[in-house]
């Protein structure tokens, strides 16, 4: 098989690249630089010199707050870019891997997310998202995989950013009212490419397995795997914390479908989290 694969410098297209060369397939990974995908006839260009047999579309735009104050630029990319890739798919036959996110979702209640939950973001980011899926979804040969609370080697991430804070503060203060399950981009990139070997077309929901959590209980781990000490914790809620893009309180998801599917389930976060750790050097 040959892939596109978008979005290749971030986090998980780096993984999925990786994922797909030990595989053996020929992978062509590109960035913004690369390949603009607001650009329809740059992203064409591309897919008639490659002929795709897949594309995993990892490229976003992922700064959620920055994206309240440029909602126009942030929908080039995350929609009207995604409907450029969903139109050369369809051009060239190729399957099609869309990544999104719980933030399609209004982030209320405790119940998990079910896959065909009515959609209802509540700031610009997941608005852009899934008007993206909108896209997708219209196409037949299409997976939309929503994922959340993304840690992976190549890039910035929450397990890096607490790493750092931990080695210059001696007190830390995290929320413990947004509940969620981690995603490891190896262990996602891993399952995307399962997804691209099949025909299960659909909607999907991956993180890890392990239970849900909230932001407080992921750095009180970290800190513990990583050995650190003498730092403390403080567990507050959102109002505490005022953002300008409003944060969803329930980001669990239901990942049934997968296994429905005959896909394996993401390993447990702690444990992802002990492998991440120790490919960073932090455990030795």
């Amino acid at each position: 098989m040959r892939f596109i694969v978008t979005g290749s410098k971030g986090q998980l297209g780096y993984d999925v690249i990786n994922e797909l060369n030990k595989r053996g397939y020929e992978v062509f990974g590109f960035d913004v630089e690369d390949m603009d995908i607001t650009d329809y006839g740059c992203v064409y260009s591309k897919f008639s010199e490659i002929k795709p047999d897949a594309v995993i579309h990892c490229a976003a735009w992922t700064a959620v707050d920055l994206a309240e104050s440029n909602e126009e630029a942030c929908r080039r990319v995350n929609a009207f870019g995604t409907k450029n890739i969903t139109e050369c798919c369809k051009a060239f036959n190729s399957k099609l891997i869309y990544l999104s996110t719980d933030y399609v979702f209004n982030g209320e209640g405790e119940a998990p997310w079910q896959v065909d939950d009515k959609r209802e973001p509540i700031n610009v980011y997941g608005k852009t998202k899934c008007e993206g899926e909108e896209f997708v979804e219209a196409y037949e040969k299409s997976f939309i995989v929503r994922i959340a609370w993304v840690f992976g080697k190549n890039g910035k991430n929450f397990v890096k950013t607490v790493l750092k804070l931990a080695k210059n503060n001696n007190v830390l203060n995290f929320v413990n009212d947004q509940i969620g399950t981690p995603t490891y981009t190896y262990d996602l990139a891993r399952l995307l490419a399962d997804m691209a070997e099949s025909e299960k077309y659909g909607k999907y929901h991956a993180t890890n397995e392990g239970g849900f959590i909230s932001w407080y209980d992921f750095v009180i781990e970290i800190l513990k795997q990583a050995n650190i000490d003498g730092v403390t914790v403080n567990p507050v809620s959102s109002d505490e914390f005022v953002t300008p893009a409003k944060r969803p309180h329930n980001s669990r998801l239901d990942k049934s479908k997968l296994a429905e599917n005959g896909f394996a389930p993401l390993p447990d976060w702690r444990d992802a989290l002990k492998r991440f750790l120790t490919d960073l050097g932090e455990i030795r």
